[in-house]
């Protein structure tokens, strides 16, 4: 243990030397601040709070920013260390191969928590001091915080999976790139693409819902835009929620699945990889 937290808090003072984590603070807590604002005064039909209007605008933006953010910060992680040849000289000292891997994933997961507690958590105060929001609410925000989270272990996960296979740092900015690209953009567009194609409807409603929830981005979405009943109706949702057997449990489930997976693979990899 004493070897993962020493690599963990190198990683930590490297994100600090680099101004990483005030970077990634400023960026959140601006945007989250911004689109708090811009919803403070919801207009339409459907009577919203403020702080629904955050949570659902919180969410939706971060499935495409938090998948980049993590890829960001892992795509290197291993094959970066490798080129440099400091891979080389750490696995001299008496720590094993597993250890280092977890010690990468501690520190990079707490640069992300730190910058999201700061970054959306300061806009949290905000609104605290600026409005009266019941407490289910309040659970959703901070259930969205602790979602975000885990969709980023997911996607740095997925960074060392893709640092470990390739040989090249330039190899693994672009696989990071397609990463992103598949799970954020284009594994929708292929459902949506692939609803439209099927004129005899052979897919059953309980198929698709399957296929949107076994995307990690879509679990965490649907988790956030469909808990309480008034987020629902700002996000649209009312009818998704209704119509499927999805669930809270499965849809964390899904997420914990992406997450251990590609953290898993990336050990047995390393473990058997030449230095």
């Amino acid at each position: 243990m004493r070897a993962i937290r020493i690599i963990a808090a190198k990683e930590i003072r490297d994100a600090l030397r680099n101004r990483w984590i005030a970077a990634t603070i400023a960026l959140l807590a601006t945007i989250s601040l911004l689109l708090y604002f811009l919803g403070a005064s919801p207009g339409g039909s459907i009577r919203a709070s403020s702080l629904d209007v955050t949570i659902v605008s919180l969410a939706s933006l971060s499935v495409y920013l938090i998948p980049l953010i993590a890829l960001m910060l892992s795509f290197d992680a291993l094959v970066g260390e490798f080129e440099r040849g400091t891979m080389l000289l750490l696995l001299t000292y008496p720590v094993a191969r597993w250890q280092v891997i977890m010690g990468k994933f501690i520190g990079h997961m707490g640069i992300l928590l730190t910058a999201i507690v700061v970054g959306y958590g300061g806009t949290a105060l905000v609104i605290v001091f600026s409005t009266n929001s019941g407490t289910d609410n309040w659970q959703a925000y901070l259930m969205m915080m602790a979602s975000t989270w885990i969709l980023g272990g997911i996607f740095i996960a997925l960074g060392y999976l893709i640092s470990v296979l390739v040989q090249e740092r330039a190899t693994a900015v672009g696989a990071a790139i397609g990463a992103w690209l598949v799970g954020v953009v284009l594994y929708d567009l292929g459902l949506m693409g692939l609803l439209l194609a099927d004129e005899e409807q052979s897919i059953s409603q309980n198929l698709f819902a399957t296929l949107i929830v076994a995307n990690p981005t879509d679990a965490y979405r649907i988790f956030n835009l469909t808990g309480i009943d008034s987020i629902k109706q700002v996000a649209g949702m009312s009818d998704i929620g209704a119509s499927t057997a999805v669930n809270p449990a499965l849809l964390l489930g899904v997420m914990a699945a992406w997450l251990l997976l590609p953290l898993l693979l990336t050990i047995l990899r390393f473990r058997r990889r030449e230095l």
